[in-house]
């Protein structure tokens, strides 16, 4: 009876499974698969007189062969990683010293410090954009040089807006593995004579690496589609003279035409295309470069 009533269960955990999943499975199908694998499609298709043409990589070659367009493009490109730089350097090792210190058993009062870190987290964009824009203001702001209105200031500055937002989220994911982190470890190194510096690099940050690497993907991959800070703060137009632009806005601008006078969905759709190869890249490295030299090392 037995051997008869175990390939039933399995097969009810099975028929369970799929029931539970389904739902996610056809919203993520509909909302993500479907839209990705259309706009691939499109950025194939060029429009005349109101049909859609397939032009094969035409559309490509007129991104980067059109020096209007190009020059967009490689700007735009440039830009975001140098937003994806400044997150990379500053917020999530800010993320990674706030999770330290609040993982620290002497500090008191930390689930205090560590809600108050992360509430700008679940603040509005457009909130956000509009509190440091008076701040910053040299009208009213406690800034008198401006700093959103020079081209040479005005990425950098957006990069630690975002990075103030934001930086509750590498702090979490750090302060999660930290607690999971056997004290009996801890305690062990403490008596071979380590001081607190040792403990950390030598004992806790190796068991850090996997989330130091998630960490940096994850932080590549929203920096890759950032859009609604910069458009908030500095329009479609991501000035002052198109230094704020990043892929996300060149993007919006082609598909509705703004500025780019070639703008059309098929465009748009090509520029969201580069867009998902560039993050497809930065994907695979962290999965064939620092995921296989984790594991590699935790062997």
């Amino acid at each position: 009876m037995s051997a008869t009533v175990a390939p039933a269960r399995r097969r009810r955990r099975r028929t369970h499974v799929l029931v539970f999943l389904a739902p996610a499975v056809v919203i993520y199908t509909l909302f993500m698969v479907y839209p990705l694998l259309d706009s691939l499609r499109l950025s194939l298709f060029g429009v005349v007189d109101g049909r859609e043409v397939f032009v094969g990589f035409d559309n490509f070659r007129l991104l980067l062969g059109d020096d209007l367009l190009s020059a967009r493009f490689w700007n735009a490109v440039g830009n975001n990683l140098v937003f994806f730089a400044v997150h990379f350097v500053v917020q999530n090792p800010i993320g990674l010293l706030l999770a330290a210190l609040l993982a620290s058993p002497t500090l008191r009062g930390r689930a205090v410090y560590r809600t108050l870190i992360f509430i700008p987290t679940t603040l509005s964009v457009v909130i956000v954009g509009f509190i440091w824009q008076l701040i910053l203001s040299p009208l009213w702001g406690f800034v008198q040089t401006p700093l959103l209105g020079r081209s040479s200031t005005a990425l950098i500055t957006l990069s630690l807006m975002s990075v103030w937002q934001y930086v509750g989220i590498p702090m979490l994911l750090f302060y999660a593995v930290l607690i999971s982190i056997p004290d009996d470890l801890v305690e062990a190194a403490y008596v071979d004579g380590a001081n607190d510096w040792q403990v950390f690099w030598r004992i806790k940050f190796p068991l850090l690496l996997p989330t130091v690497g998630m960490v940096t993907v994850v932080t590549y991959v929203a920096n890759m589609n950032a859009f609604d800070l910069i458009y908030t703060v500095k329009g479609a137009l991501a000035g002052p003279d198109f230094s704020t632009d990043i892929m996300g806005t060149l993007f919006f601008r082609t598909f509705f035409g703004f500025q780019l006078q070639r703008g059309s969905s098929t465009m748009g759709a090509t520029v969201a295309t580069f867009m998902f190869l560039l993050i497809l890249a930065g994907v695979l490295l962290y999965f064939f470069g620092w995921q296989r030299r984790v594991e590699t090392y935790e062997l």
